[in-house]
C-alpha cells in the first residue's frame, strides 16, 4: 500500500481516483493483515464498527460539493485514552474500564470529526498512559496486550503512545493522535521513526482524556511526514470553554499550521544544541552529529553548546506534582465522566487492581498509584512548592533563559536512545531522552526520523518556547525535506548483528 500523505490523498478525491470507503477499506485489510495476523503488531486495540458506513456519508457529501474540512474523508486513529461518543470504548487500556463507552466525544474528537476525519478506531497504549507502576513495559495494557515495535518485533514501541505510533509507522493509518505528560509523544514517535509534536500546554483541549496532569498532559498528532503533522495539528488546536488552559488573551491561534512549511526555513537560524543529552550512547550521538552538520551546510547557525542542564533538578519535583495532579484529576474525570458500575475513584481503582490481579497485574504492580492516593490536595505546601520548582526550572531558568540569552530559535537534542528489549521481568530500560524540560515547561517539542543505529531508528528533537510550534515546524520541514533519512520498517524478528 503506498505511503500518500493527506495531501495526495485529496488530490486522488478531489480527481474521483479514489474514494474514501476503498481507501478506509484498504487500511481495514492491512490492520487485518499485519496488526491482527503476522506479524501481529497488535497496535489497535478497537476497530470502530460503523467505519465504513462514516465513509459512504463523507464520499456522498464529496460528490455533493460539501466539504467539511481539511481532512474530508481522511482515516486516523487516535489512543484509547481519549473519549469517543460512538460504539468504541474509552479504557487508557485498562481492564477495569472495559465496557466503558462516552457519552460524548473529547473536545479534539469533535473538531476532527467536524473536519471530516473519519475515526477508523482506538490505539493501544501503555495501560493509564504508563502511571501505575516504575517497572512497567511500555505498550502493555490489560485490554490490549503488548503492541510491538515494527522494525524489530522484539524491542519495545515505548509509550505511552504506542500504539498511535506503531500504526503510523506500519501504514495502518493516515495519522494517529496520542497523548503526553512526558515524553508519551516524543519517545513512541523517534523509537518507530514517524514525527511526532508535544504541543504547548493550551493549544490543545485535554477535555475528555483521561487525565494523568493538568500541568502536564496534551494530545498530539503523529504521522510519517512533518506537513502531515501540521495539516493534524491545524485542525484539533481551539480554545475549549472547559479546559481554561485554553483560553487565551491575546493569543491568535494560527488557522493553518502548513502555511510555516518552508524549504529554506533553515536557512538563518540560530539552533543551540543540548549537549547534556549526548553520551549516553556513540552510535546515537554520531547520527545527530551528522544532523547538525546537514543543518550547517543549509545555513543554520549552531551555537554550541546550550545545555539544559536543569534535567536532574526536575526530577524529583516533577514526579511530585505528577502524584498530586494523578489523584486529584483522575477523581475528577471517574466522578464526572464515568458511571457508578466502573471505579469512580483512584482509592476503588486500587482495589480493582487487587482484585483482579491476574489480569490487570500479571508482570507489574500499581506502586504509583498508591504513592498518588497517598497525597493530600493541591493545596498543600509540598504540591505547591513542588510545582513553583517545576515551572522555575523548566522556564525562566530552563528554556527561556537558554534561548533568550543565546538568541536562539530553537535548541536540538537527541529524542532518545535505540528501543530496547521487551522485558515482563525487569520492564523498561532507559536509554535516554530529552523531553523533561518542554513537558515540565508546557512547552512544544517535535521528534523527525533522524536515522538508524542498526536498523533501530532515532530521532531528533526541536525544542522551543511558549506556542513557537509555527517557528519549529519550519525548521523541522526544512530539516526532513534535505535529509530524507526515513526508511518503512521490515518487521524483522529480532536483530542480528
Amino acid at each position: 500500500m503506498i505511503e500518500y500523505t493527506i495531501s495526495e490523498i485529496l488530490k486522488l478525491m478531489e480527481t474521483g481516483k479514489l474514494t474514501a470507503k476503498v481507501l478506509t477499506k484498504n487500511y481495514l485489510k492491512r490492520i487485518s493483515k499485519i496488526d491482527k495476523a503476522g506479524p501481529k503488531i497488535n497496535s489497535i486495540i478497537e476497530i470502530n464498527p460503523d467505519v465504513l458506513q462514516i465513509a459512504d456519508v463523507l464520499d456522498e457529501e464529496r460528490k455533493n460539493k460539501k466539504i467539511r474540512g481539511p481532512l474530508h474523508g481522511i482515516p486516523v486513529l487516535i489512543k484509547d485514552n481519549i473519549s469517543t461518543s460512538d460504539k468504541m470504548m474509552t479504557t487508557a487500556g485498562s481492564l477495569a474500564l472495559d465496557g466503558y463507552r462516552a457519552t460524548r466525544d473529547a473536545f479534539i474528537v469533535n473538531k476532527l470529526r467536524e473536519a471530516g476525519a473519519i475515526i477508523l478506531g482506538k490505539t493501544n497504549l501503555s495501560e493509564w498512559a504508563n502511571f501505575r507502576s516504575t517497572r512497567s513495559t511500555s505498550g502493555w495494557s490489560s485490554r490490549g496486550g503488548q503492541t510491538l515495535n515494527p522494525y524489530v518485533l522484539d524491542r519495545n514501541p515505548c509509550g505511552s503512545s504506542s500504539g498511535s505510533a506503531v500504526a503510523v509507522a506500519a501504514n495502518l493509518c493516515v495519522g494517529a493522535i496520542g497523548t503526553e505528560t512526558d515524553g508519551s509523544i516524543i519517545c513512541p514517535s523517534q523509537i518507530n521513526s514517524i514525527v511526532g509534536i508535544k504541543p504547548s500546554i493550551g493549544l490543545v483541549s485535554r477535555t475528555g482524556i483521561i487525565p494523568i496532569s493538568h500541568n502536564q498532559d496534551t494530545a498530539g498528532p503523529m504521522a510519517r511526514t512533518v506537513e502531515d503533522i501540521a495539516t493534524l495539528l491545524s485542525v484539533i488546536v481551539g480554545a475549549d470553554p472547559e479546559d481554561p488552559s485554553t483560553i487565551m488573551d491575546n493569543k491568535e491561534i494560527p488557522s493553518d499550521y502548513t502555511k510555516f512549511l518552508v524549504i529554506n526555513g533553515l536557512r538563518e537560524a540560530r539552533i543551540g544544541v543540548a549537549r547534556n543529552f549526548f553520551g549516553r550512547n556513540e552510535y546515537v550521538d554520531q547520527v545527530i552529529e551528522k544532523c547538525i552538520k546537514k543543518m550547517k551546510e543549509l545555513g543554520t547557525t549552531i551555537i554550541d553548546p546550550t545545555d539544559l542542564t536543569i534535567v536532574n533538578d526536575l526530577q524529583d519535583p516533577e514526579y511530585e506534582v505528577l502524584l498530586y495532579d494523578f489523584k486529584h484529576d483522575m477523581n475528577e474525570f471517574l466522578k464526572n465522566n464515568v458511571p457508578d458500575d466502573f471505579p469512580q475513584t483512584l482509592n476503588e481503582l486500587i482495589q480493582y487492581n487487587n482484585q483482579n490481579k491476574d489480569t490487570i497485574m500479571p508482570y507489574f504492580d500499581q506502586e504509583i498509584f498508591k504513592r498518588a492516593e497517598e497525597k493530600g490536595p493541591l493545596s498543600s505546601e509540598e504540591y505547591k512548592t513542588a510545582l513553583e520548582k517545576c515551572q522555575k526550572l523548566a522556564r525562566e531558568e530552563g528554556i527561556d533563559k537558554v534561548i533568550q540569552e543565546n538568541q536562539l530559535d530553537a535548541i536540538v537534542a537527541p529524542s532518545g536512545g535505540p528501543a530496547w528489549f521487551i522485558d515482563y521481568i525487569n520492564g523498561d530500560h532507559s536509554t535516554g531522552g530529552s523531553s523533561s524540560p518542554s513537558a515540565v515547561a508546557g512547552y512544544p517539542n517535535i521528534t523527525i526520523p533522524a536515522g538508524y543505529v542498526f536498523g533501530l531508528p532515532i530521532g531528533i528533537s526541536f525544542i522551543g518556547g511558549l506556542f513557537q510550534e509555527p517557528v519549529l515546524l519550519k525548521l523541522a520541514y526544512a530539516f526532513e525535506q534535505a535529509s530524507k533519512v526515513w526508511q518503512p520498517p521490515n518487521y524483522r524478528k529480532t536483530l542480528k548483528i
